[in-house]
């Protein structure tokens, strides 16, 4: 199967996705299950697991509605307050729902760079661990310094990168991201998805070229084992289409062998999401 291991669906509310700023203004509108269905027809894509674009509780009951009512919704990764008091308790609420799968908070828009390391988000972290949830990283490269800190404290959590961490592609920085991700790369128990890069270089003029060194790089870290195609549709549509984004991953690693290719395209994510 093919699995798209990151995509997001939102009905656009200009406030609450404030994010999405003039530069992507091509998003500025619903996404919803009906348009990926399409696209997926369209790209011989078997599954997805939708990831979470807003940072409350009525976001993951919005994905996990989807996910009811569609069955190519594979997995959730949706968003709890990890520093709340009551963690356990709201856990307990969502222990029916088979395809909850995860959770992620974006750290990347925290002011505090070592967010992740106080000492209640921590907490947080520990009783996803003891409740078998996934947590997906989500971060900047100047961050990484606290996600390596981060992963040395859990070696039995299972943990994925999005977005190969967002490096500076377009300006072309490179040697201060690498470092510090062949470091959290010895952690087996993080992984890191093939996601959002195009995003991250020039969104009218990237190149493949231009890519491939920091996907060599994710290659040489986390191996065939431990990386995951993933589209971060729609917002990926700011750079590209969805055809481009998926032979940017499909081209770069033709030449491996066909049970290397399919663990990337999609039983990596099969296996870290536990999907079904």
């Amino acid at each position: 199967m093919i699995i798209d291991s990151h995509q997001h669906f939102w009905n656009y509310e200009p406030v609450k996705h404030e994010w999405i700023d003039d530069s992507m203004s091509v998003i500025r509108k619903d996404f919803i299950p009906g348009d990926l269905k399409e696209v997926y027809a369209e790209n011989g894509i078997d599954g997805c697991v939708a990831v979470q674009a807003d940072q409350t509780l009525v976001e993951t009951d919005f994905l996990l509605d989807l996910a009811s009512k569609n069955d190519f919704i594979k997995g959730v990764v949706g968003w709890i307050d990890l520093r709340a008091d009551n963690l356990e308790t709201v856990l307990e609420t969502y222990k029916a729902y088979e395809k909850l799968k995860g959770f992620r908070h974006v750290v990347q828009g925290e002011k505090d760079s070592n967010f992740l390391l106080r000492s209640n988000f921590l907490r947080g972290i520990s009783i996803l661990e003891k409740h078998n949830y996934t947590y997906d990283i989500l971060v900047f490269p100047h961050q990484l310094g606290a996600v390596l800190e981060f992963v040395k404290r859990f070696p039995n959590q299972k943990f994925v990168i999005d977005h190969i961490a967002k490096p500076y592609i377009k300006d072309g920085f490179y040697d201060g991201w690498a470092v510090l991700m062949k470091e959290i790369g010895k952690h087996k128990n993080v992984y890191c998805k093939l996601s959002g890069m195009i995003t991250e270089a020039d969104f009218n003029t990237w190149t493949p070229a231009q890519i491939h060194p920091y996907m060599n790089l994710i290659l040489e870290v986390f191996g065939t084992e431990r990386i995951m195609f993933g589209s971060d549709w729609p917002v990926c549509l700011v750079a590209g289409n969805y055809k481009r984004v998926k032979a940017l991953i499909t081209e770069f690693i033709a030449k491996m062998s066909i049970t290397e290719q399919n663990a990337i395209m999609g039983n990596n994510a099969i296996k870290f999401y536990s999907l079904k």
